[in-house]
Parts: C-alpha cells; structure tokens; sequence
C-alpha cells in the first residue's frame, strides 16, 4: 500500500512538471495562494492551518496533520486582459483582448508526522507568473496591433518543509528550488525576441506559529529568489536604447522577498483568519528596474464547519505594484509601454468562495471560485509616440481550484 501511494505521489509531481502554462498576475505575479482551501478563505494561510496545503502559505502550520495527508488538484485560471496601444485619442479603436485566456496550474502537497513532535513534507506548485497574447490582433496602424506582443512568465517551486511543534509552539524551515522561465516577443518595427530561456534558483521560507485559547498567531518570511533569463530582458529592451534606456537591461529577473504575519480564531464550527504580507518587488533585480514598488497584502477568510462538510468565504486585496512613470520621457514612456503591454500584473481585488466535502475520514474533495473584478489602468507614452498617446489596460480574473485530499 504505501508502495502504490509513493507511485501515486510521484506520478503526481511528475504531472505537475509536463502540465505547468503561463499564469497570469494576481498579487504582483505571485498567486494571492496555492491550494482549494486558502483560496477558498482568500489567501490566509499564515495562521490557519490547511493541513499538507499549508507547506507554501507557512510551513510550519503543516504540524495540525494527525498521520500522512496528501493533497493533489488544480486551478483552471481565466484571465481577461484588453489592452489599447493608440496614438491618436484615446477610445477610437476598441482595446483588444489577448488570447492567453485559458491555463491550468498544477499543485500537489505532502505533510507527515514523525512523531508528537517533528514533522516533513514536500511538494511543488505553479506559484506565479504572467503573460499576454496579442499575435492574432490585425487593427488600424494607429493602434500599432498592441505590437503582436507575446509574453510568458512561469514559475514552479519544489520545496521540502521541517517542523517542530512542542507546547502549542511550531516552527520549521523549507528549502526551495524554483524553476521559471520567460519568454517576451513583440513587433517594433521588426519583430524583437530572443526566444524561450530558462533558469533554476534557490531559495528558503521560514515560518513560526503559536496557538492559544482559540488564537493561532502565526509569521512567514520567504527569501528572494534570483533568476537568470539568458538575452530576455536584455533582447527586449535594447531597441529602446540609447535614447529611453542607456544599455539594455539586465536579464536578472529575481524573484521577491515576502514576509507576513497572520491570526486566526477558532469559535466552535466558525474560523476566523487575517493575514498580512508585504512582497518586495521594489528590492527586486529587474522588477525595481521596471519601476514595481513594494506591494501590501490584506487578505480575510471565514469558515463554517461540519462534521463532514465546509464552506469558506474570503476576500484579498493588494495594491498596484505597477506603478506610472513619467511617460513624459522616453525612460518613463517605455516602461509603461513593457508594464501594461507586456507585463499587466495590475488585479487588486478578489472575492473567493469555497468548501469542503468528506466522504470518508480519509478521503475529500476541495473547491474554490475566486473572482478578481476588473482594473483599468491608463498611463502616457508620449514620450516616445508622441503628444497625447497612451496605453489602456484592462485585467479581470476568474479561477476555480479543485483538489483532493487523502489522509491515512
């Protein structure tokens, strides 16, 4: 038996590497969570636990697990982005849409206890990304065809969580190894592109939570991970050099710092749950040149539970990273060119809705629907396409997570 589980686990994993597309941005271009139950609950996960789920939120809340629990699944995610490139007034020429449209990202988790007090896991996950799809857009030349811009961002994270519990205190570390690659093609008077690269980075999260009398208090701090991607950035930018940009940019593409602090209450059949993060993406290589700013993270959960069933509600709010530049210039024009174009990772709020059904002790089924309304940014590009011109945005969400969960 715990031969053919391995086998199931490892096909798993497996599967999550061949099945892994692009993302799109939610909280900058990290997911607002992995996992049905914290996205059901709006991302919190720093202080609730949500069993082997919990090894990416906060490693150290994986210690509620009673024996070994697997939990494997998917997020359908639907992204909307619209985008109008136009040189001329705006709103003459309808935005268009990109065909990156429809993506499944991948999840699998593992949590076991040793005994009373240590505990391991593992797993790997989609955890970010971004992209857009403009290579099918055929509009008037005022509108450039928004460049024939393709993008692709992918990131998956292995790690492999140690905790220890004692008291009503838990803490553990977790390794991570990330892989990612990225891939940007557009037309600027000649198609620019160097091609798909990729690169493997090394990371660590660190996580502490303490429970009492109904009060779970909990922190999380995730380290940077840096990223190489081999004439990307550098490719992309350089037709804009030297008179936006002095050299091409670097290909570094670090991936940003986290840390967060959560509470949880837990009155009879309710749960209550806070989070708080901030992600780093103005200390970030590559996102700092690009002109992102460190970005707030709020995020509320509720659940109602049954004997055997759960339904989860939540809400996750996080500001702009992407900010305006000064599309006065040639610099700032180019920047908001690449950030709404390019690179639209600009959803700030989400509504979630989810639940859980037991048909054994062993086994259940977790859903979430999470829905991020639309946000419409518009900054100026004048100084490179002239008086007047600007760029539109818009990016609206839509995802459903299904994952099962076996527990022995």
């Amino acid at each position: 038996m715990k031969t053919s589980m391995f086998t199931k686990v490892t096909a798993g994993i497996a599967l999550s590497l061949v099945t892994s597309t692009m993302l799109h941005a939610t909280n900058g271009d990290s997911l607002i969570a992995v996992g049905a139950k914290s996205r059901g609950m709006g991302g919190t996960g720093i202080a609730v636990s949500h069993g082997a789920e919990s090894t990416i939120s906060n490693p150290a809340m994986i210690t509620s697990v009673e024996g070994t629990e697997i939990s494997f699944g998917g997020t359908i995610f639907m992204p909307t982005v619209k985008s109008e490139l136009y040189l001329g007034a705006p709103g003459v020429d309808p935005k268009y849409t990109s065909d990156a449209d429809m993506n499944m990202i991948p999840e699998v988790s593992v949590a076991h206890k040793i005994n009373d007090n240590w505990y391991i896991g593992i797993g790997m996950w989609g955890t970010a990304g971004m992209g857009v799809d403009y290579r099918n857009v055929a509009g008037s030349p005022s509108t450039l065809n928004n460049t024939n811009m393709v993008t692709n961002l992918q990131l998956m994270q292995f790690a492999v969580p140690v905790a220890y519990k004692a008291n009503g205190f838990s803490v553990a570390v977790a390794p991570i190894l990330q892989y990612g690659n990225l891939d940007i093609n557009y037309n600027f008077g000649g198609t620019v592109g160097a091609g798909l690269a990729q690169d493997f980075g090394f990371g660590w999260s660190a996580g502490a939570s303490y429970e009492f009398d109904g009060f779970t208090v909990g922190a999380v701090y995730k380290s940077s991970i840096k990223m190489d991607y081999d004439g990307q950035l550098s490719t992309a930018t350089a037709p804009f050099t030297p008179w936006a940009f002095p050299a091409p940019m670097s290909d570094t593409l670090e991936q940003a710092a986290e840390f967060g602090l959560g509470i949880s209450y837990v009155m009879g059949q309710h749960t209550f749950a806070f989070d708080w993060k901030r992600i780093y993406w103005g200390d970030a290589a590559g996102y700092k040149d690009f002109g992102w700013e460190n970005q707030d993270v709020y995020a509320f959960g509720y659940q109602y539970a049954q004997d055997n069933w759960a339904i989860r509600l939540g809400y996750n709010h996080g500001s702009n990273p992407v900010k305006e530049a000064d599309g006065t210039t040639a610099a700032g024009a180019a920047l908001n060119f690449f950030n709404l174009m390019g690179f639209p990772a600009t959803a700030e709020n989400h509504y979630t809705i989810g639940g859980t059904y037991e048909f054994t002790k062993q086994f259940s089924v977790d859903l979430a629907y999470v829905y991020a309304d639309n946000n419409s940014e518009t900054y100026g590009i004048s100084g490179i396409f002239g008086p007047t011109t600007t760029i539109t945005t818009d990016h609206e969400e839509s995802s459903l997570s299904f994952q099962l969960t076996y527990a022995f």
